[in-house]
């Protein structure tokens, strides 16, 4: 019994200070660009006694809630970090589960109601050649069927690493030089921006990364030149409502600070 009413007091106190969170956060301008490094659900399992895979599947439930957060305060762009080039090294079964939990996450978001009511255009970030068929056929029915929505964006990086995009985009300018396409003059920050994967969509204005790590991890190097950078101690799995609002909070009062 006193168990039950600590937990209820816990609750009612956690709703409380979420609504108050969200009151103040909604009273300033939000990001219109947000990018997420998911970090630390391997360490989550560990720590609560679960497989590997476990941790992983309770980190895509994180990431349907996150999309949920960013459309409450207003958030258009969400960019995540779901599987880096470095990825790779990892063990075999758990590259699988990976796979075969992508071609399931996709296919989800392709026949998700949510997506097509609030009209969020999924697109994938990285190199897909190295992807298996049946995960590159689910990627391509989402980009398919949510290509023309405009009213939200949701980018997922697979097989992506922030430097083997910036030396693709060299390539292809290089490319375009030798074929009389550019000019050597012709290559400033904007045209170059043109070549990266994310030519269409503006910078992010926060990044995020959870479970405690302060550093990038070759994710989008080039577009976070001027974002503001968010570090939570908490496990990608373990992340909650009021985390996001105090990370919102966060980038709203730096901006007023610096007077934009």
């Amino acid at each position: 019994m006193t168990g039950d009413i600590s937990r209820a007091i816990s609750s009612t106190a956690y709703n409380t200070y979420e609504k108050r969170l969200m009151k103040e956060v909604m009273t300033r301008p939000v990001p219109h660009h947000v990018a997420i490094i998911m970090d630390g659900n391997r360490r989550y399992a560990k720590e609560f006694g679960l497989l590997v895979a476990e941790g992983h599947e309770k980190g895509r439930e994180k990431l349907e809630q996150m999309l949920e957060w960013c459309m409450d305060v207003g958030v258009r762009i969400l960019t995540v970090y779901a599987f880096s080039t470095e990825n790779v090294g990892r063990e075999q079964k758990e590259i699988e589960d990976l796979m075969r939990m992508f071609v399931q996450n996709f296919n989800n978001l392709a026949e998700d109601e949510r997506v097509h009511k609030h009209k969020i255009r999924v697109r994938v970030l990285g190199q897909r050649d190295f992807l298996p068929k049946d995960l590159k056929d689910a990627i391509g029915n989402v980009e398919e069927r949510t290509k023309d929505y405009d009213q939200y964006f949701f980018n997922i990086a697979v097989g992506y690493g922030g430097r083997e995009e910036i030396v693709q985009a060299i390539r292809k300018i290089a490319e375009s030089v030798k074929d009389g396409k550019m000019t050597v003059d012709g290559i400033t920050e904007k045209t170059f921006s043109e070549f990266l994967y994310t030519k269409d969509m503006p910078d992010p204005d926060l990044v995020l990364r959870t479970s405690g790590e302060e550093r990038v991890s070759n994710f989008l190097l080039w577009q976070l030149a001027y974002s503001e950078l968010y570090f939570s101690d908490v496990y990608w799995p373990g992340f909650r409502k009021i985390d996001f609002l105090r990370a919102v909070r966060s980038y709203q009062l730096r901006q007023r600070r610096y007077g934009t």
